[in-house]
């Protein structure tokens, strides 16, 4: 069999088309593709692949399996019928192109920002924050550690796919999703320049070790800070329309305060907030909202908050929901320390797993593991298999 191979000046070339044009176009405090750094050797080394850096890593995030599952995860609405509700799949899309747009005219890195941005909620558990917050106490019950689906992401990317071999994406890229917290609003975002190797792993074994460290971290580059404002962008608009959508608030609720100055309608507060960026950013090596945006924001964020997702119509399943946890991650760990096997984590999850990961993890931070990767489907179909009997069938 003859694999096509491409010819080595014509490989040359491309790369070298590919890095002038940065350096033609790109701003001085962009975050170029040759300045990439891996953990490993790639098979194909960055400076000899065609295909720059930070678009290979986005080629990994998307043929992963975690991405896939992306599709049946909660953004913020569960148990609602609807169809044109946002899943996780199409936030992390609407982040991305929010960021580019205001990364491209900011002369930035769009494949990074895109990588970072479509990377960077793989760790989201089913049932969104809700489903985050009670398996950080099932975590830390059992080991002290906190979840945060920011790490969990990482870990997700980095330690877990690949049969526990991880993706070996580059850094610029693992530490923008990791600084990505979309719940903490600043009005301004400059970029940790001096950020190493040695200091992300200490960031991202804060995250475990103490509860709320994702908060306070920031990206190394722009284009990470780009995206973690985008976040915030992408998602208070569109829950908006979500939850108009499903009845939970009417458009004339919001407050006059905050419409007056971004708007009322998802479009209208994207176009707010790029422009303000943008405006305050151009040509800076921070991103910025000016004053009168960044209060608006948070006042949404507040009014958010107490009318749309603590709505008693959204979350008077959460005990439910709560309990659920409680009984699959009860039975997973037991049936992980007994070594009776009898359970899907035994007989599906470990199987695709390779030794190192096996011998190097606690039992409850690989029941973690498997249950944060699950979808919402899978989460429910779960735990009825281990509530509802089985039918032995008809029998003469």
């Amino acid at each position: 069999m003859n694999n096509t191979v491409l010819e080595e000046n014509i490989a040359k070339e491309i790369i070298e088309n590919n890095l002038r044009c940065e350096y033609e176009t790109f701003s001085k405090y962009a975050c170029y593709s040759n300045q990439a750094e891996r953990f490993k050797e790639g098979k194909v080394p960055d400076k000899t692949n065609i295909r720059p850096a930070f678009f290979h890593d986005t080629d990994r995030i998307i043929h992963s399996l975690a991405y896939t599952r992306y599709i049946d995860k909660t953004q913020v609405f569960y148990l609602f019928e609807n169809d044109h509700i946002t899943h996780r799949v199409l936030h992390v899309q609407l982040v991305s192109k929010i960021a580019r747009v205001i990364g491209r005219a900011l002369s930035l890195n769009e494949d990074l920002i895109d990588a970072i941005a479509l990377g960077h909620d793989l760790g989201h558990v089913p049932y969104g924050h809700d489903g985050e917050r009670k398996l950080d106490e099932l975590l830390n019950k059992q080991t002290g550690e906190h979840f945060c689906h920011n790490a969990q992401s990482v870990r997700a990317l980095q330690m877990l796919e690949n049969k526990g071999e991880g993706l070996n994406l580059s850094l610029q890229v693992l530490d923008g999703i990791l600084c990505h917290n979309g719940e903490l609003m600043l009005k301004e975002y400059k970029p940790d320049y001096s950020k190493t190797k040695e200091r992300f792993f200490q960031e991202y074994n804060n995250c475990w070790s103490v509860k709320g460290a994702s908060k306070s971290i920031i990206s190394m580059t722009l284009e990470g800070c780009v995206m973690r404002i985008s976040d915030v962008i992408a998602y208070i608009g569109r829950d908006l329309e979500d939850a108009i959508t499903l009845g939970l608030i009417k458009r004339v609720d919001i407050p006059k305060s905050i419409t007056d100055i971004i708007g009322n309608t998802n479009a209208s507060i994207i176009n707010n907030f790029a422009l303000d960026i943008i405006n305050n950013s151009y040509g800076k090596d921070f991103i910025k909202l000016s004053d009168e945006k960044f209060e608006a924001i948070k006042e949404f964020y507040e009014f958010s908050t107490k009318n749309i997702y603590q709505n008693p119509k959204k979350s008077h399943q959460d005990e439910k929901i709560k309990n659920m946890f409680d009984v699959l991650f009860k039975i997973y760990l037991n049936d992980l320390e007994s070594g009776i096997g009898i359970s899907s984590i035994s007989k599906f999850y470990l199987p695709n797993m390779n030794e190192d990961y096996l011998k190097n993890y606690s039992n409850p931070k690989i029941v973690c593991d498997y249950i944060a990767g699950m979808t919402d489907d899978f989460f429910n179909k779960e735990f009825k298999d281990v509530m509802i009997p089985h039918s032995f069938g008809y029998k003469v």
